[in-house]
């Protein structure tokens, strides 16, 4: 159970070499141990990941786990549930790809939208189910800003993150009966590894600042958050402009 000051005792990461994700374990395990299942396919990043966990001091297992392959999905969501409760479970995994690629290409385009929405409602379907019959606990999705309007340069990975967005949205609401939290969390730019190469945007951030806004929002029970926080007001503005001024802004 998550303790009284939002501390978990578990937590599942499903996409358990994604950056953020990693920061939002370490994030927890700077209050106190916690077991770590990360679910993702074996490789020596998923071992060192789990190495780095465990010399921060969690007690850390691994799940097999591929966001391609639907077929798996239930199966190493009820594994991870087996090996005891679980508190917090973040959906961090995802594609970038290339966007230019993406709109010509229909297998890029395909993947893109079997590994952020199809494998993310997937997922969102097995722990829903898992988490209702455990009867508590809190899912983390790991969004993004481009979801909220499409842009001309990444409408394709946009438009899967819409998707994504809106079912961890309607999630929210039906699980709420249940006692089940989500928290859904909106990244603008973030310097890692899948954006490695690109020019930053304005208001870039890092790994450990979108867990520590993660974190913050799984204590205080909040339901939607934008990381950093002043992409919220931003985004609100750029929701609104019209379209003919909206394609000459360099966004």
């Amino acid at each position: 159970m998550i303790d009284a000051v939002g501390h978990p005792s578990s937590l599942l990461l499903l996409g358990g070499t994604s950056e953020i994700g990693l920061a939002i374990a370490e994030r927890y395990l700077e209050g106190g141990p916690v077991r770590v299942v990360l679910a993702g396919r074996q490789s020596p990043r998923l071992a060192d990941a789990a190495a780095r966990l465990d010399r921060a001091g969690a007690t850390t297992e691994t799940v097999e786990f591929d966001a391609k392959d639907a077929a798996v999905h239930t199966e190493a969501v009820r594994k991870a549930f087996a090996g005891g409760d679980i508190d917090v479970a973040v959906v961090a995994f995802g594609l970038l790809g290339d966007q230019e690629k993406a709109w010509q290409d229909i297998d890029v385009a395909v993947e893109l939208a079997e590994v952020n929405y199809v494998a993310t409602v997937s997922v969102g379907v097995a722990l829903a189910t898992e988490f209702r019959r455990q009867g508590h606990g809190r899912i983390v999705a790991l969004s993004s800003v481009a979801g909220e309007r499409a842009r001309r340069s990444n409408f394709v990975y946009g438009s899967t993150k819409a998707g994504m967005d809106a079912f961890y949205t309607g999630l929210t609401e039906a699980l709420r009966g249940d006692g089940i939290g989500v928290t859904i969390v909106r990244p603008g730019f973030v310097h890692s590894k899948m954006t490695e190469g690109m020019d930053a945007a304005p208001l870039a951030t890092t790994p450990e600042k979108v867990a520590e806004v993660a974190v913050d929002a799984v204590t205080k029970g909040r339901e939607l958050v934008w990381a950093p926080a002043p992409l919220r007001a931003v985004m609100s503005v750029l929701r609104h402009i019209p379209r003919p001024i909206f394609r000459r802004l360099p966004v």
